[in-house]
Order: structure tokens, then C-alpha cells, then sequence
């Protein structure tokens, strides 16, 4: 179900995940007009639960966000579907443009568009993510646990990852693929933790009856395996942005790219803000979620500001008549 699109709020928040419907219901418990719009296109989407959540530990990802988007509602906001295209000033507001033409205006803008994981083009890879395939220990380590694991050596995380999975698995692996292979010290502390490390370039994610059963290399070598965990360069939904002059920039980590905000997810644009995935490559729901309330919770702070400083302005003029 989706909500009619208005022709201004005080905010609109660009992103449905965790981050904007937090941000959306703090500031539709502010008594602020604000709408969010979803694209639909969840980063969690193919997970089977959502963990690390006090109190929704294993949820659904779809349940947890139809309930979000009732709790919105509840106070007054409004969810629209639809892909947000582009976004301009006008004066001291933004006009939203969505991609089937419809537009609104906004007096402050909440980004929470999450990100886009990049998988390297090895076949097999991207069929399995979500299922066998893993990125992160701590959303995923429980349920793949004791099991063989095979870690690929993708980006700069690559063997402080397989460091990590070996705390859920006694049997690990670390493909070093195409990347530098593991320095003297790094061998030596994966050889301390009983990691395995096999050079050689990967070939395909062999899978055998909807699973992987293993990791064929060029030289056709296969390594059996049951998981695999892939860091992923994780980049930023962003191009909307562009007409703003905010461009994703470079991650200090190394793995992505993202939107650069301060703490309370202020942006270098003045009216703009970002939370969740969009500008923390890092965090997970609960993160994501505290970041939308917290800039929520600032730019009502900045509205209430304005607004003060618009009604001190017509006091003095009424008093000096």
C-alpha cells in the first residue's frame, strides 16, 4: 500500500530501509510533515532473518519493515513508493523529482538510500549471495557455523575477515584470488589460527543441487567448501544527489564508496542528511536504525531553529510599530 504524494513537507526521506523509517517516524512523532519514499529494493532482501536486534533477533527483514512503515503512519507520515531521480534547490527548499514524473517539495532532505554491494565477476558468485554466500560474521557467523568456510581474498578486509570467521569455524579458508598474497606476518598469524591460505585465481563457485559444495581454480583445482564469505565493495545509492553537488567519495576503510556526514548525519550540504548504509558502510540494522533517529531528531532541532528565528524577526517588526 502506498500514500499519495503531496506537494511539500518539511522533509522528505529519500530510503525505506531501517534508517529512513526511523528517521521518518522520530520526526512524525515531531509533528512534522514527512514522507518516505522506497524504492523497494532492500540490501537485506534475500536474508532469511535480521540479526543483532535486541528484542527482533531473526525477524524477517520484509516483516520488520512493514511494521516500521505502519508505526510511520501511525503518527501521520507518509510512505510513497517510487524511485526518487533527482533532487535540486529552490531558494532556501528542495525540489524532489521521482522517476515517473511526479515531484514535491521539501524544506530538508534525509538520505538513507543504504548502498549496493559489488561482487567480482567470478560465476556462481552473485547467484548464491545473500544464501551461501555471506559478507559479515556477526549477521550471519551463528547460522554458518562449524561448517567449511572459505573466505575470498576481495578488497583490503579480505584476511582480517577470515581472522574473524575462524571465531565460528574451526575449518577456514583463505582464497587469495587476485589480491596480494598475505605478507610474512599475516601467514604467520593464519597459520597460528589453523587458516588455510590457497593462492591461485578462482575460476567459478562450483554448486551442486541449490548449494555450494565447493571453489574451482584455473588450474582446475577444487577446493570443497559449504559457505563462502565475500567482502564486498559496498557503494553508495547516490546519483540522485549529483545536482546537489554531493558525490559518493571514497571510504577511509577502502571498501566503497560513500556520502561523507558528521555524527548527526549532516552532510556538506546545508538542508541535507544522511543515515544509515548511504554513509556507514559498516552498519548493521540497529546501527542504521539509531543514525535515523538521531538525524531525525536534528533536523527537527534545525527546523525549530529556523522557524524561531523567522518568528523573532516578525516580533521585532510588530513591537516597533
Amino acid at each position: 500500500m502506498t500514500d499519495g504524494l503531496n506537494s511539500s513537507y518539511d522533509v522528505v526521506v529519500v530510503g525505506g530501509g531501517a534508517a529512513g523509517l526511523n528517521g521518518g517516524l522520530m520526526l512524525a512523532r515531531a509533528r512534522r510533515s514527512v514522507v518516505v519514499i522506497d524504492a523497494g529494493s532492500p540490501r537485506n532482501a534475500p536474508a532469511d532473518g535480521v540479526h543483532g536486534l535486541f528484542a527482533r533477533e531473526g525477524t524477517p527483514p520484509g516483516e520488520l519493515l512493514a511494521r516500521g512503515r505502519e508505526e510511520v503512519r501511525m503518527y501521520g507520515g507518509q510512505i510513497v513508493s517510487g524511485e526518487v531521480s533527482g533532487i535540486t534547490r529552490d531558494g532556501e527548499e528542495f525540489i524532489v523529482t521521482l522517476a515517473d514524473g511526479q515531484s514535491t517539495r521539501a524544506r530538508r532532505i534525509l538520505v538513507t538510500t543504504g548502498l549496493v554491494d559489488e561482487l567480482p565477476p567470478i560465476p556462481g558468485l552473485k547467484e548464491r549471495w545473500g544464501h551461501d554466500v555471506i559478507h559479515c560474521p556477526y549477521c550471519h557467523g551463528w547460522e554458518v557455523r562449524d561448517r567449511p568456510i572459505g573466505v575470498l581474498g576481495l578488497g583490503p578486509m579480505g584476511i582480517h575477515l577470515a581472522s574473524l570467521f575462524r571465531q565460528w569455524s574451526e575449518d577456514v579458508v583463505y582464497f587469495a584470488h587476485t589480491a596480494t598474497p598475505p605478507t610474512a606476518e599475516e601467514s604467520e598469524q593464519l597459520a597460528a589460527r589453523g587458516i588455510r591460505v590457497v593462492t591461485g585465481e578462482i575460476a567459478a563457485v562450483e554448486v551442486t543441487d541449490d548449494r555450494i559444495t565447493g571453489v574451482r581454480l584455473t588450474d582446475g583445482t577444487v577446493i570443497a567448501r559449504e559457505i563462502l564469505a565475500a567482502p564486498s565493495r559496498m557503494v553508495a545509492r547516490a546519483g540522485f544527489l549529483a545536482d546537489l553537488g554531493l558525490h559518493p567519495t571514497e571510504h577511509p576503510m577502502g571498501a566503497g564508496e560513500h556520502i561523507p556526514s558528521d555524527p548527526t548525519g549532516r552532510t556538506t550540504v546545508p538542508g541535507v542528511w544522511a543515515a544509515g548504509n548511504v554513509t556507514d558502510l559498516s552498519a548493521q540494522v540497529g546501527a542504521a536504525a539509531a543514525a535515523g533517529a538521531m538525524a531525525g531528531a536534528q533536523i527537527n532541532a534545525d527546523l525549530v531553529a529556523e522557524e524561531t528565528r523567522r518568528a523573532v524577526e516578525e516580533y521585532r517588526a510588530l513591537t516597533r510599530v
